[in-house]
């Protein structure tokens, strides 16, 4: 027993969490006025924590591993089983490494081309629609593009079915009943549409273009010099592309900035590149994204007055990090210019995950997703002009993951000249 710090009083917390959401480890912090606290969830106890300081113990690799914490429902939906978000050491970063080799910046910059012409490409559809939904449209364009760009045959008629599955294993995360079904089902049809593809690679019936996400996947070899099974290559190549399409939630928050921040959309009609990268990053920390990440405690140490046993499944609060008063002046306030001199401290802004990518569990992926965030921008400011009818904008924080209620809807939407 952990006498040194809060215990919340609740038998198990799992319905609390589900009801509570992103504010879950915020509401039981701000009651106990703590940094830590530790409650029951499925069963099992918890250690919730949050802030840059707890963040920097979270990312130690000496004092948590990740094998063993993500939930067998989780990797069932969003991972994928046995995947790179699971492993350790020195296999953890060989894989990484494999990822970090397609998130370099001349990768980043054919993604953003990439963007910019499949934006453009949609407005006579736009314009004839009449009234499209932001996020569908998003999905099933950064879905076209993370494919092509990966290399990965994908049929028009078929796009907008793989961008629905793509973000219903996205979806699931934080849902019971059909929601997380939904997405149970769409990894199953995902897995076994890549699982075709890599075995038509290997086999010489496809040809896959060298430093092609396919080509790397197919033919990665583990540090045994062993290739990826057709099974886990799938995986690892979903892990590439359903992140991509994941995108399309901050696109829709970015859509909602602009309309909710109408100074910050003049600054940016007549701003630069700078402006919209600072922008784009004020979006990932004020919207919601992802709620927390869990590790395990790998060895028995004490922080803070707490003792951290082995094995223990500890949470890390990543939306109320970003949300908190002593690392951000006034957090509640949406304001670009707080990255001025750029993101600051890897375990302060941590929207998509903390630390060092190359070498720990932070996504590799966060300078795609800005520069995807960019070629939207830009294409909503600079592009077309539209009218945004009265609709539902609000957003749930008990829903894990939360979204706009409508999707945002646009209207009458016009080629700019």
């Amino acid at each position: 027993m952990n006498d040194q710090i809060p215990h919340d009083k609740s038998l198990d917390n799992s319905l609390a969490l589900l009801r509570e959401g992103y504010l879950f480890i915020q509401n039981r912090l701000r009651r106990y006025g703590t940094d830590l606290f530790e409650a029951r969830l499925l069963g099992q106890k918890v250690i919730c924590m949050s802030g840059e300081e707890a963040a920097r113990v979270f990312y130690d690799p000496e004092r948590f591993q990740r094998h063993g914490a993500a939930p067998k429902r989780i990797q069932k939906s969003l991972f994928g089983v046995n995947a790179v978000q699971s492993m350790d050491g020195e296999a953890h970063i060989h894989r990484k490494l494999l990822f970090m080799s397609l998130m370099t910046p001349p990768h980043q910059e054919r993604l953003a081309r990439l963007a910019s012409a499949q934006w453009q490409a949609s407005i006579g559809k736009w314009e004839a629609a009449g009234q499209v939904v932001l996020f569908d449209e998003a999905k099933e364009i950064l879905c076209r593009i993370a494919c092509q760009w990966a290399g990965v045959p994908l049929q028009e008629e078929e796009a907008k079915q793989r961008a629905e599955d793509f973000y219903a294993m996205v979806d699931a995360f934080g849902a019971i009943g059909p929601r997380h079904w939904k997405g149970r089902r769409a990894r199953t049809k995902t897995e076994e549409w890549i699982r075709e593809i890599i075995d038509n690679v290997r086999s010489g019936r496809l040809k896959a273009e060298e430093g092609s996400a396919l080509n790397a996947m197919a033919f990665h070899q583990e540090l045994d010099g062993r290739q990826l099974d057709t099974q886990m290559a799938a995986v690892e190549l979903i892990n590439v592309l359903r992140p991509i399409v994941a995108i399309a939630t901050f696109i829709t928050f970015s859509a909602l900035a602009l309309i909710e921040h109408p100074e910050s959309r003049l600054q940016l009609k007549s701003g630069d590149d700078g402006d919209f990268e600072r922008f784009a990053q004020e979006v990932r920390r004020f919207y919601p994204f992802a709620p927390f990440v869990g590790a395990r405690v790998r060895q028995d140490f004490i922080w803070n007055r707490c003792a951290f046993e082995k094995g223990t499944l500890v949470m890390l609060d990543l939306y109320g990090t970003n949300h908190d008063p002593r690392i951000w002046d006034k957090p509640e306030q949406f304001r670009p210019d707080r990255f001025q001199n750029g993101i600051g401290s890897l375990f302060a802004f941590i929207p998509q995950g903390g630390g060092d990518p190359a070498k720990g569990h932070r996504c590799p992926g966060e300078g795609i997703t800005v520069e995807m965030m960019k070629a939207a921008l830009e294409f909503l400011i600079h592009k077309i002009d539209f009218d945004v009818p009265d609709q539902d904008l609000s957003y749930r924080l008990s829903k894990m993951p939360t979204l706009p209620e409508s999707g945002f809807v646009m209207s009458n939407i016009r080629r700019r000249n």
